[in-house]
């Protein structure tokens, strides 16, 4: 079992989600970032002042796959969210050791289910 991090472009989100359906990813959290990596910083005028920025918008996918899945997903994030330019963001993928149910606080045995 892995959790797949994937900060990637804003633009790119409603892509990433319809590709991820398609082989049969449909859980994942998506949360706003904002970061920066080799991106240079943009500057922009706003009411005649001139202004940096240092941090770019980003998006945050957060999705846990069995092991098997992790280089399909991986794959596709890639495919479909890849532009060429810098900023197209990065993966990364860690091991999920345990997983809970919040509603019963019990252990969530379809974490074994996922690993087959």
């Amino acid at each position: 079992m892995k959790k797949i991090e994937a900060i990637i472009r804003p633009e790119k989100l409603r892509e990433v989600i319809e590709a991820l359906r398609e082989i049969g990813v449909t859980g994942f959290t998506v949360t706003q970032a904002q970061g920066r990596g080799q991106q240079k910083n943009a500057t922009g005028v706003y009411r005649g002042k001139t202004y940096t920025v240092n941090l770019h918008a980003k998006v945050k996918m957060e999705i846990v796959v069995s092991d098997y899945k992790v280089q399909e997903t991986v794959q596709t994030i890639i495919r479909t969210a890849q532009t060429g330019e810098m900023g197209d963001g990065k993966i990364f993928v860690l091991p999920v050791l345990e997983m809970y149910n919040v509603r019963t606080g019990e252990f969530d045995e379809t974490i074994d289910e996922l690993r087959s």
